[in-house]
């Protein structure tokens, strides 16, 4: 991904509302699979870390990009934007 698409994807997820929240539990099977399916619907989704998750909001979007096979765009504070290209040609973001 190169910093221009970056930088639109970016300027999209400043918009979106998190899809999901990541709380005490951390990363489980089910939680996996729900962002897996999220980013198959939308291709862009934003995951909000709560204040009693203790693990670190980077090395989780490095583990959750890892086993959704997606890209992390950005990771600001306790916020996490995940992207993976869409099968679906009519639902596509086309990147610059």
């Amino acid at each position: 991904m190169t910093t221009k698409q970056r930088a639109y994807l970016k300027s999209l997820a400043m918009t979106m509302e998190p899809v999901f929240q990541l709380g005490k539990s951390s990363l489980t099977p089910e939680f996996t699979k729900a962002v897996d399916e999220a980013l198959a619907a939308r291709e862009l989704i934003k995951v909000s870390v709560l204040k009693n998750c203790a693990d670190d909001p980077k090395a989780l979007a490095q583990l959750l990009a890892a086993r959704t096979r997606s890209d992390v765009v950005q990771v600001i504070g306790r916020k996490i934007v995940l992207y993976r290209e869409g099968k679906d040609k009519n639902k596509k973001i086309t990147l610059p």
